[in-house]
């Protein structure tokens, strides 16, 4: 299966995409799409969707993973990032992809086993369980990379479970 991990952003947002085969990760392609502080809102989300279309075409991932929003005390913050945040949903959906969503708590526990766990063990899990040479950059990046894995994970549980239960 291969998963396309989402860390919504409007000047920054990640991208990870892994191939899974049993309890195996490996990583395809992660990186990051960056919006200039120049372009008005509505060119930045064009940018972001048109980026995340060519992605989905080129890798044709299965399903898609996307980060929840994380409460910010600045609220236009919160609402541009969820504004880039259903621009992804979109991308996502149009490419026909399900989409798994979850909050930083569940991809935290997903990977670490904690969930207030740290940035750096989330990114120490990152490289170890895709065996990189280098923890992802930016973050947002290793973040979306973080979202697939998790995404793997709950989805071999719902696998698991549905085997035994029939």
């Amino acid at each position: 299966m291969r998963i396309l991990g989402i860390d919504p952003g409007y000047a920054i947002l990640g991208y990870g995409i892994i191939d899974v085969t049993g309890n195996r990760f490996s990583a395809v392609d992660y990186g990051s799409i960056m919006t200039d502080a120049s372009m008005d809102m509505t060119s930045r989300l064009q940018s972001i969707y048109a980026n995340l279309t060519n992605l989905i075409n080129t890798y044709k991932p299965d399903e898609a993973s996307i980060e929840e929003l994380f409460f910010n005390n600045n609220a236009k913050t919160a609402i541009l990032v969820g504004e880039a945040r259903g621009v992804a949903l979109l991308a996502c959906a149009n490419g026909g992809l399900p989409i798994g969503e979850y909050t930083p708590l569940q991809i935290k526990q997903s990977l670490v086993g904690y969930g207030r766990a740290d940035k750096k063990q989330v990114q120490f899990m990152v490289k170890t369980m895709l065996n990189l040479a280098q923890v992802p950059k930016p973050d947002d990046t290793a973040d979306a990379l973080a979202a697939a894995i998790c995404h793997a994970h709950s989805k071999g549980k719902k696998d698991f479970l549905k085997g035994i239960t029939g």
